[in-house]
């Protein structure tokens, strides 16, 4: 058995974000476990640019992007395992894990977990119908053409509108692929305006809304899919459905965070369905911090830095024995805003608050309104909202100290 004071599990953007951090706050003793053979994450299957406008100031490639903090962690000589999965994670920080070298136990004195997120599959969205092959979510079709040079596809239909699916729209069409259509069951797009723009209207790439799979048609292979068009309620409406013949769905139908090995910790999950977190990303476990998207699901991968960059400097407050809880406030989700992060407020100590969150569904002319307790501490008007965009809104508390009780986050229309 080895002892590490910080330990990091996932390799992605957030976890070397957290590393470094960690770093440059005087924690030396850090390792990161990481299930893939590379560092970086989903990044190095992201080659299309866009990546580091708010880090950088310029525009990169995943793989670029990744390159330059995988460089910082072996220039900083901070230790890392590739190869290697977790088996299991307990409540005295004893993380058992498994490589080439066979299984080992490392215990921790303090974990960040970093561990992404999943696509839901055909399973979790009761895809009905046959099941041949030829469907495949938006990342293992993307994988497939970015890492291991396969085409998988000739005629595709891709369900979901969300942005990954967008991207692979593009990437496939770029590459001979005859995208069909894409589907969206919401009467709004899931996706970054930017992307539907990029992604489907310069190729030409039909989007339509309030549709989705009906059926499932083929044998061996996926030879076709019928498409229905819902209600308001998400029901078929009789009589509207458009047929595709194709080879290939494509799912990009909503990511999950991935934290079912943190199950065995007790750890309380947020309505966006990760880890809840204070200010600076501690869960309601003491020692254990969790950043990127296994908390929630981020538009851009420079959040993610930034929020990887936030657990390391609370996990570096922790391990020096300098975290002083001095305050009990609820952060409170209400009136159209699906989720907020963070959901507790502890210390005074950190002047500027920064809380991210979305809405259930799309409004115009509209405000954000913050309170503590009845006070309202923060307002801003928002012309429009989207359930694709995330918000950001800080708060500093310098000249208006908060007070126990609760934070609530509404959006009001306005008249």
């Amino acid at each position: 058995m080895i002892n590490k004071d910080l330990v990091i599990i996932g390799g992605g953007s957030a976890g070397l974000a957290a590393a470094i951090k960690a770093r440059q706050e005087g924690i030396k003793d850090i390792l990161i476990i990481e299930k893939d053979g590379n560092l970086g994450g989903i990044l190095n299957q992201c080659i299309h640019n866009g990546f580091g406008l708010e880090i950088f100031n310029e525009e990169l490639t995943g793989p670029e992007y990744a390159y330059r903090f995988k460089q910082i962690v072996k220039d900083k000589k901070i230790e890392y395992l590739l190869n290697t999965s977790i088996l299991s994670l307990d409540k005295g920080f004893f993380i058992k894990y498994i490589n080439e070298s066979g299984v080992s136990i490392c215990h921790a004195k303090c974990i960040i977990f970093a561990g992404g997120c999943y696509e839901k599959n055909a399973g979790a969205i009761n895809l009905m119908g046959d099941r041949p092959s030829g469907i495949f979510t938006a990342g293992c079709a993307q994988k497939y053409i970015n890492i291991k040079g396969y085409m998988p596809a000739k005629k595709v239909v891709i369900l979901g509108s969300g942005d990954i699916g967008l991207i692979t729209a593009r990437r496939m069409t770029l590459e001979g692929a005859n995208v069909l259509a894409v589907l969206e069951i919401m009467p709004y797009s899931n996706g970054l305006n930017r992307n539907i723009k990029q992604c489907l209207d310069d190729f030409n790439i039909p989007l339509y809304l309030s549709y989705t799979v009906k059926k499932v048609i083929g044998k061996s292979r996926l030879e076709k899919i019928i498409a229905g068009k819902v209600d308001e309620n998400l029901n078929f409406i009789d009589g509207e459905e458009i047929e595709f013949d194709c080879d290939t769905l494509l799912l990009s139908v909503g990511l999950v965070p991935n934290i079912s090995i943190l199950n065995n910790l007790g750890i309380e999950v947020s309505s966006a369905k990760g880890p809840k977190v204070d200010e600076i990303m501690q869960t309601n476990v003491s020692g254990l911090f969790a950043a990127g998207n296994c908390v929630h699901v981020h538009d851009l991968v420079d959040f993610v830095t930034n929020e990887g960059y936030l657990a390391g400097f609370g996990a570096a407050l922790y391990l020096k024995n300098q975290l002083k809880e001095d305050l009990n406030i609820d952060v409170v989700a209400r009136n159209n805003v699906s989720y907020v992060v963070p959901n507790k407020i502890k210390y005074s100590s950190n002047k500027e608050l920064e809380f991210k969150f979305r809405v259930k569904k799309p409004c115009k002319n509209v405000d954000i309104i913050i309170k503590n307790n009845d006070k309202i501490i923060k307002k801003v008007y928002k012309l429009a909202l989207l359930p694709s965009q995330m918000e950001n809104i800080k708060i500093n508390t310098t000249n208006s100290p908060l007070k126990d009780g609760m934070i609530t986050i509404d959006i009001e229309t306005r008249a």
